[in-house]
C-alpha cells in the first residue's frame, strides 16, 4: 500500500518516464544491403600537343654600303673628268665582276694616222717612216695588242675580254691598196694586228680604188668604217640636217654596196661634230664615234672628256654637252702617241688598284641591291 503521500510523486515520476519515452528516436530496421558492381573509369589517354617554336629573331635588314666614286686619273689634265655611260649600276658591276670579261683596269689606246712618209715631213699631220716604226715596236715591246671595231665595241658595252693593254690603229681619209701594204701588212704578218681604215665614202673613187678596198676587207686585216661621204667641210653648229644626213648615210649606202657591211663606227670628218649630229648618227645606226682629240684612253665605262672649251687647246671640240660619251671617244695622234705610252699604262695600273680597293664594296652592293633579279656574277 503507497502512502497517500507518495502518490503525487510517483505519478510525476511515471508520467516523465512515458514522455521520454515517446520522444526518443526509433530504431531504424537493418535493410539487406545489395551487391554494388564498381563501374569502370576508362582510362584517359593524354593529347599530345604540339611543342611551341620559338618566334626566330628577325634578320635585320642589310642596307648597300656607299659604292665608290668614278677613278679620276691624276696623269689626264683637270678639264678631261672621266665620263660613264652606263645607267644601270648592278648592270655595270655584273659586267666588271664577271671573270669571263675583261678585268677592271684594261685600257685601249685609239690612235689615228694620216700619212705616213719615207721623206722629209711637210706637215702636221705627217709621222715620218723612222718615228712611224718606232711606234710601232713601242706598242708592242709595252704589252699593246691590236684591236677589231667589234672587238672594241664589245669591250665598251659590255666590258668583254680584250688585252689588258689594246691600241685601235685608225688611217684616215682614202688610202691605196700600196699605202697598206707597205705600212702595215707587216704587223697582221707577225704580230696580228689588224688596221681600220676609215674610209670617205665619195663618188670620186675609181673602180679600181673600190676594188683594191674590197681586196683589202677580204684578206680580213683591214676593217673598214665610215669616215664621210663629201667629207669636207667639217659638220659644225652651222651644218643643215641635210648635210650630216648625207654625211651619215651614204657611207652606210656604198659600204653595203660594196663591203656587203653595214659600218659600226663614224670617224668625224676633221673632229667636227655636235650633239644634234651625235643624236642622228645614233638613229641611222652608228654606234661609236671618234674625235681628233687626244685627251687619254677610254675604259669600260671610262671615257675622259671635256665639258667646257680649254684656251689652251681652243681647236679641240668640248665633248660634254653631247651626253654620249660612245659617240665621241678620243683619239692620240700618231705624231705624239709614242710620249704617252707610259702614260696610258700607269692609268691601267691605277685603274686596277682602284677597283681592287673597292671589290668588296661593290660585290657586296651587288649581292644584297641586284642579285635577286640579275643573279650571281657570272
Amino acid at each position: 500500500m503507497i502512502r497517500p503521500s507518495l502518490k503525487p510523486l510517483l505519478f510525476c515520476f511515471s508520467f516523465s518516464v512515458l514522455l521520454l519515452a515517446a520522444c526518443a528516436a526509433p530504431v531504424p530496421v537493418a535493410t539487406p544491403t545489395s551487391t554494388v558492381t564498381p563501374t569502370s573509369i576508362p582510362t584517359h589517354t593524354a593529347t599530345l600537343w604540339p611543342t611551341a617554336t620559338p618566334t626566330p629573331t628577325p634578320t635585320p635588314t642589310r642596307i648597300p654600303p656607299a659604292l665608290p666614286g668614278v677613278f679620276h686619273a691624276s696623269q689626264l689634265n683637270p678639264l678631261d673628268p672621266p665620263h660613264s655611260y652606263i645607267q644601270n649600276t648592278c648592270q655595270f658591276l655584273q659586267d666588271q665582276w664577271a671573270s669571263t670579261n675583261s678585268s677592271p683596269g684594261t685600257v685601249v689606246m685609239a690612235i689615228m694616222f694620216h700619212s705616213i712618209t719615207p721623206k722629209a715631213v711637210t706637215s702636221p699631220d705627217q709621222i715620218s717612216d723612222f718615228n712611224f716604226r718606232l711606234l710601232m715596236n713601242a706598242l708592242h715591246e709595252k704589252g699593246f695588242q691590236a684591236i677589231t671595231t667589234l672587238q672594241l665595241l664589245d669591250f665598251m658595252e659590255n666590258n668583254a675580254a680584250i688585252p689588258a693593254r689594246s691600241v685601235y690603229l685608225v688611217v684616215d681619209d682614202r688610202r691605196t691598196f700600196t699605202y697598206f701594204d707597205t705600212w702595215f701588212r707587216q704587223y697582221w704578218q707577225v704580230w696580228g694586228w689588224p688596221v681600220i681604215n676609215a674610209w670617205i665614202s665619195t663618188d670620186q673613187s675609181t673602180t679600181d680604188l673600190w676594188q683594191q678596198q674590197v681586196n683589202l676587207q677580204n684578206e680580213g686585216w683591214v676593217d673598214y668604217e665610215a669616215h664621210g661621204y663629201q667629207h669636207m667641210p667639217a659638220i659644225g653648229p652651222d651644218s643643215t640636217d641635210a648635210y650630216i644626213m648625207q654625211e651619215l648615210q651614204k657611207p652606210i649606202e656604198a659600204f653595203q654596196l660594196h663591203f656587203k657591211k653595214t659600218p659600226l663606227a663614224f670617224i668625224w670628218p676633221g673632229g667636227g661634230f655636235t650633239p644634234h649630229a651625235a643624236a642622228m648618227a645614233r638613229q641611222v645606226g652608228y654606234r661609236l664615234g671618234f674625235t681628233t682629240n687626244p685627251r687619254g684612253p677610254v675604259m669600260f665605262n671610262w671615257v675622259p672628256l671635256s665639258d667646257e672649251k680649254d684656251p689652251l687647246r681652243p681647236s679641240w671640240l668640248p665633248e660634254g654637252a653631247v651626253n654620249d660619251p660612245l659617240m665621241v671617244l678620243p683619239r692620240y695622234w700618231d705624231t705624239d702617241a709614242t710620249l704617252h705610252l707610259d702614260q696610258v699604262i700607269q692609268i691601267g695600273q691605277e685603274a686596277t688598284a682602284y677597283a681592287e680597293k673597292n671589290k668588296a664594296a661593290e660585290l657586296d652592293y651587288y649581292d644584297i641591291a641586284c642579285s635577286s633579279e640579275y643573279g650571281p656574277i657570272p
